[in-house]
């Protein structure tokens, strides 16, 4: 087999492989001695069918065999000889002549065929010991879990019909009938609807115009649905709900007590408080690491600056920009909405894009030179949580194809990987904790969080650059 390099530049190569025809010649003959003693033929003894008879029947099909062998084997034999690592499959080439095809099938010509990839880019380690991370640490207040526990013990209240007028925190059932432009829209109608007045379950403005109704008024509530409002046919409109009230019921008094704590499967309010408070502190101590995280993937931004495997940013940039376009369509939106252009759009998910493969193949080699392992238990667990959010009826099914395909069981094990050697770079890094109060730690959080995720919709165009230097997906 000769090989012979036709490319090398930057991160790209091409490699063109020749395979003699008396290879693949001597390939097939043994194959066809092994295929000897195996084949049954009527008229043939076993072991004695001659191989003349076996090419003819079979030369062709097991020439095909060989030649697929010689794919797959020589691709990774001449990667390993190279020392390279491609960053994708390599792009196999090969004669689409279909005569050409036939003479190499036949035994009557060289078997030629190229790969064409791209390199891992060598990536030197720097010590991260010197990076500096301030992380903000926000401590859970008495008043909070008191807080917590009072909305908790607010969704299992009980109520007692009366028969004056409704005031605040009454639940008042009615039905109600929603119009815009005097014509009835998807959606807008329920019967016997149970409206505790406010915990804003509606639109702003609804709930307020319930007070000082009784059973069997009716009235039209007249409101606006926000701007931002998921349904895109409904945002922003001027709508009117004819209501009819049913019953008005007040709450009995709210008692934070065993009594209560036992209503919701435990033993005590003490035990009640305990569960809030290690909810909350675990709610923001997720903040925190997320924070403490993103400042860490900017120091690696910052000190890694190498050229990007060109295919994995577009696949990259592919399915961010898949999820952008699907999200805008979702929420019938257009890029002018979100103040941009698709143009700048494009840039801004394209930057995006080559940082998010720019550190995901630096945590990959921080992880690989580290000993970072996922270990079976937590694959498995995490692919359970990830099958249970399917409907119970599917589950199964997906199980088992995450079990037969190894890419997907990849994008599963990705996400593990990655926190695992954000955790170990976290434990050598400099990490000052810095106590801040509730405020501190979520402020901008809604920005971060965008920046996170970015997929989720398009950037304003007075801020996508720092937006996007933000973003700490590195998947």
């Amino acid at each position: 087999m000769q090989v012979t390099e036709t490319l090398n530049s930057g991160l790209k190569r091409e490699i063109k492989v020749t395979v003699p025809a008396q290879d693949l010649e001597s390939r097939l003959v043994a194959r066809l001695e092994d295929a000897k003693d195996k084949v049954r033929l009527k008229g043939f003894r076993p072991g004695k069918v001659p191989l003349s008879h076996l090419r003819r029947m079979y030369g062709k099909s097991f020439m095909a065999e060989v030649v697929n062998e010689i794919l797959s084997d020589s691709s990774r034999s001449i990667l390993e000889e190279r020392g390279e690592k491609p960053a994708m499959q390599p792009e196999i080439n090969m004669t689409e002549d279909e005569k050409e095809a036939e003479k190499v099938l036949d035994g009557q010509a060289d078997f030629e065929f190229s790969m064409a990839y791209e390199v891992i880019p060598a990536i030197e380690i720097k010590d991260f010991s010197g990076i500096k991370i301030e992380r903000p640490v926000y401590d859970v207040s008495d008043e909070e879990v008191d807080d917590q526990v009072k909305r908790i013990a607010d969704s299992v209240r009980t109520y007692e019909d009366k028969d004056g007028k409704a005031e605040d925190g009454d639940k008042v059932t009615i039905d109600y009938l929603g119009k815009i432009d005097g014509e009835a829209f998807d959606g807008g109608a329920a019967e016997d609807s149970d409206v505790v007045i406010g915990h804003n379950q509606f639109i702003p403005g609804f709930e307020e115009q319930l007070v000082g109704l009784k059973a069997g008024d009716e009235k039209t509530i007249k409101v606006k649905f926000p701007d931002e409002y998921a349904a895109a046919h409904l945002a922003g409109k001027d709508a009117e709900f004819d209501i009819k009230v049913k019953k008005v019921a007040a709450a009995e008094e709210l008692v934070i007590d065993d009594e209560l704590a036992k209503k919701l499967g435990l033993e005590s309010a003490d035990k009640l408080r305990e569960i809030v408070r290690g909810q909350l502190e675990n709610q923001f101590g997720q903040m925190t690491r997320q924070k403490a995280k993103r400042q860490l993937l900017d120091a690696l931004d910052d000190q890694y600056k190498f050229e990007a495997p060109e295919k994995l940013v577009e696949a990259e940039f592919q399915n961010i920009w898949n999820q952008v376009t699907r999200d805008l369509e979702n929420a019938g939106r257009t890029f002018e909405d979100e103040d941009t252009t698709e143009e700048e759009a494009r840039e801004e998910y394209q930057r995006l894009a080559e940082r998010r493969v720019r550190l995901g193949l630096v945590l990959a080699q921080i992880g690989e030179e580290q000993g970072v392992q996922v270990s079976e238990d937590e694959m498995q667990r995490s692919l359970i949580e990830s099958i249970q959010r399917y409907p119970r009826h599917q589950q199964q099914e997906i199980y088992d194809f995450y079990r037969q395909n190894p890419q997907a069981l990849a994008n599963i094990r990705a996400p593990l990987f990655e926190e695992k050697v954000v955790d170990e770079l976290l434990s050598k890094a400099d990490v000052t904790d810095k106590k801040v109060s509730r405020e501190e730690l979520m402020a901008d959080d809604e920005d971060e969080a965008e920046a996170e995720k970015p997929k989720a919709k398009a950037k304003k165009k007075a801020a996508p650059k720092k937006k996007a230097a933000k973003a700490d997906d590195a998947e």
